[in-house]
């Protein structure tokens, strides 16, 4: 398994993992994702700024995600909690995985890439979020050393469980 910033070419099979990805959340009564977001003009954006990466294996795109760094103006916010730090941080965001590499490790692939960037790039914090009712995120999250810090809204108003990771 190779990760990789995603190209033109992956575009489909990114918007294929996203419907799957939206499905099994349907069929496991998680109201995340339900209204077409994210889809291939997401994808589209993250790849061409620079944010988009695939998990490729066999020349098959697996998983997705985005890896970024900078502000992200939905953590600007958090409620029922704070940040443990206020200093430059990293993010992943739309991570989606095909049924047939679930159990794979692929999520924290990703995470491990956003680390190694991270330090890349002297940033010592790492940021995400998931919807309330997606326990695998959350499982992934904390697997990966990112700790429950509180409440976030991304910009439709919804609320979000916000994670993160101060890196030593």
């Amino acid at each position: 398994m190779n990760i990789r910033k995603a190209t033109p070419a992956d575009l489909p099979q990114i918007a294929a993992l996203y419907e799957e990805s939206r499905a099994a959340l349907r069929a496991a009564g998680v109201d995340q994702w339900q209204d077409g977001y994210p889809n291939e003009s997401t994808a589209r954006k993250d790849m061409e700024d620079g944010t988009g990466y695939v998990l490729d294996e066999g020349g098959e795109v697996i998983a997705t995600a985005c890896l970024a760094f900078g502000r992200e103006p939905t953590y600007d916010v958090i409620e029922q909690g704070a940040w443990a730090c206020e200093e430059p941080y990293g993010f992943l965001h739309r991570v989606a995985v095909s049924p047939q590499a679930k159990g794979k490790g692929a999520a924290g692939l990703f995470f491990d890439e956003l680390k190694k960037q991270a330090a890349e790039k002297g940033v010592r914090v790492l940021r995400g979020d998931t919807h309330r009712d997606n326990h695998s995120m959350q499982r992934v999250m904390a697997k990966n050393g990112l700790e429950y810090r509180g409440i976030i809204h991304v910009e439709d108003g919804t609320e979000r469980l916000a994670y993160e990771i101060v890196l030593d």
